[in-house]
C-alpha cells in the first residue's frame, strides 16, 4: 500500500485517496472488532455466557474512560488536519503536545474514581445477580489498563490526521493479536477464568501503546514535539474541548445506552436477555466495520482539505464517502438477515459438563437472539447518510452542528423510544427501537448536510 503524506490528502483524486486511507482503517477496525468478537466467542464457550454478560456490563465504564481519550485525539486531530492543511505546523505541534498532557490528567483522574465506586456502578449498569462476581473481577483489573487505551485511541487519530493509515493500521491490529493469543494462554491453557479474560485484554492496550510511542519517536511521524509543547494552552484547550466534545457526548450517551438496556432486559428477561443484548452489542461493532472505516478514512481529508479552502474536494468526499459506506452497509445487511441463528450460535456452547442452569440460558439466547439482529440491523443500508454526515461537521470544526447529528441517533430518538416503547411491545419494543432511530435520525442529518453543502461548500 502506498504511504500517503500530509501534503497528498490535498492532490490525490478523492476516489483513490480514500480508499488509501478507509482501507487501512478498515482493517483496523475489522481486526479490533474481530478481537471483541471472537474475544466474547472464547468467554462464552470457556467461561460461559454468564461472563459474556459481565463484559457487556463493564464495558461502557471503561469504554467511557477510553473514550476520553478518543475524545482528545478526534479534537485535536481536527485541528492538526487543518493546521497541516495551512502549513501552521507549529500549532499541530502545540496541539499535540496538549493531547498527550490532557489525556493523561483526565483519565488517570478517571480511573481513580472508577475504582473508588466499584460497588456502585456495576449494578447501575446491570451487573446484578449472578452477573455482579465476574463482572467485579473483569472491571476492576481492566480499568489499570485503560489510560494506556486512551492514549492509544488519541495516538490513533493523530497517525490518521498526518496522513498515516497504514501505522494506525498496525496499531489497531497489534492490541487484537496480543489479545487474542493471551485469551488462549490464559482463559483456555491456565484456567484463569474471568481474570484471565481481564488481563489478556489489559496486556493488548500495553503492546498497543509501545507500538504508538515508537511511532512518534521514530522517523515515520512529522510531529516532532518537545518539552514546550505539553505546557497547556487555553486557546487550544477549548478547541480540542468543543470539537472532542461531540465524540465524549457520543460514548456519555452509548454508556447511558448500556445502562439503559441492561437494566431494561434484565427486568424483561433476567440474565439470559442481557447476554442476547451482549451478543448483538458485539454484532454492531463488528459488522459495521466497513462503514466506520469509510468514516475515519473520510475525516482527515475533508479536515485537509477544508483548511486547504479546496471545497470542491471537500464535496466531492463527502458524496465518495457516502455511496462507498453505502454500499457496505447494504452488504452487511444481507449477511445479518440470512445468517442471524448461524452467527448467534458462534458465542454458545453445548458441552455437556456444563450445568442445566447454562444450558438453559444458551437455549434461551438461541432462541432469542435471530429475532433481535433482524430488528436491530433493519435500517442499516441507510446508516452512511448519518455518520459521514456528522463526521464531516466534526472534520471541518463545527462542533454545534456535529454535537447534534452525532446526538439524534441515541439521545434525542433511541433513548426515549426504549423508554416507552417497551411498556406496550415488551422485548419487540426494544429491538425495534435500533431501525426507528436509524431512520429519524438520517433523515435529520440528510437535511443539514444538504443545506451546509447548499450554502457553505459553493
Amino acid at each position: 500500500m502506498a504511504k500517503v503524506t500530509s501534503e497528498e490528502l490535498g492532490v490525490e483524486p478523492i476516489g483513490k485517496l480514500l480508499i488509501k486511507q478507509a482501507l487501512p482503517a478498515s482493517i483496523g477496525i475489522l481486526v479490533m472488532s474481530l478481537n471483541v468478537l471472537v474475544d466474547s466467542i472464547f468467554v462464552g464457550n470457556w467461561i460461559g455466557s454468564i461472563a459474556i454478560a459481565a463484559i457487556n456490563v463493564v464495558l461502557p465504564v471503561s469504554f467511557f474512560i477510553a473514550a476520553l481519550g478518543m475524545a482528545i485525539g478526534i479534537g485535536g486531530s481536527s485541528i492538526i488536519s487543518r493546521a497541516l492543511g495551512a502549513n501552521n505546523r507549529e500549532k499541530a505541534l502545540k496541539t499535540f503536545g496538549n493531547q498527550i498532557t490532557l489525556t493523561l490528567i483526565v483519565t488517570i483522574s478517571m480511573v481513580a474514581l472508577g475504582l473508588y465506586y466499584v460497588d456502585s456502578l456495576i449494578p447501575a449498569f446491570g451487573g446484578k445477580g449472578a452477573i455482579f462476581d465476574p463482572a467485579k473481577i473483569y472491571y476492576t483489573i481492566i480499568l489499570y489498563g485503560v489510560p494506556f487505551l486512551a492514549l492509544c485511541m488519541m495516538g490513533n487519530t493523530v497517525i490518521r490526521a498526518e496522513g498515516k493509515p497504514k501505522f494506525a493500521m498496525i496499531a489497531m491490529i497489534i492490541p487484537s493479536v496480543g489479545n487474542l493469543l493471551m485469551d488462549y494462554i490464559f482463559i483456555y491453557v491456565f484456567d484463569w477464568g474471568m481474570h484471565g479474560a481481564a488481563w489478556a485484554t489489559t496486556i493488548g492496550y500495553l503492546l498497543c501503546f509501545g507500538y504508538i510511542l515508537y511511532f512518534f519517536l521514530s522517523k515515520n511521524s512529522e510531529l516532532k514535539i518537545s518539552l514546550p509543547h505539553f505546557g497547556l494552552d487555553l486557546p487550544i484547550l477549548k478547541e480540542i474541548g468543543s470539537l472532542g466534545f461531540v465524540t465524549l457526548a457520543r460514548q456519555a450517551v452509548t454508556s447511558i445506552t448500556y445502562l439503559l438496556m441492561n437494566n431494561i432486559l434484565f427486568n424483561l428477561g433476567g440474565e439470559a436477555m442481557v447476554a442476547v443484548y451482549a451478543i448483538i452489542g458485539r454484532m454492531l461493532m463488528f459488522a459495521l466495520f466497513p462503514v466506520f472505516g469509510v468514516t475515519q478514512g473520510f475525516l482527515p481529508i475533508a479536515g485537509f482539505n477544508f483548511g486547504a479552502e479546496k471545497y470542491d474536494r471537500v464535496k466531492e468526499s463527502i458524496y465518495t464517502a457516502i455511496k462507498y459506506a453505502a454500499l457496505v452497509a447494504t452488504i452487511v445487511f444481507v449477511v445479518l438477515m440470512v445468517f442471524p441463528g448461524e452467527i448467534a450460535s458462534l458465542f454458545l456452547s453445548n458441552r455437556p459438563e456444563l450445568s442445566q442452569k447454562e444450558l438453559a440460558t444458551n437455549a434461551f439466547v438461541l432462541q432469542h437472539a435471530p429475532f433481535a439482529m433482524r430488528l436491530v440491523f433493519a435500517a442499516t443500508p441507510i446508516i452512511a447518510l448519518q455518520l459521514i454526515g456528522a463526521a464531516y461537521f466534526q472534520a471541518v470544526g463545527k462542533a454545534i452542528p456535529a454535537l447534534l447529528l452525532t446526538l439524534t441517533r441515541q439521545g434525542f430518538f433511541f433513548i426515549p423510544l426504549i423508554l416507552v416503547l417497551p411498556y406496550f411491545m415488551e422485548e419487540t419494543g426494544v429491538w425495534i427501537s435500533f431501525p426507528i432511530a436509524d431512520v429519524l435520525s438520517t433523515v435529520v442529518t440528510g437535511i443539514y448536510l444538504a443545506r451546509e453543502i447548499r450554502t457553505q461548500l459553493s
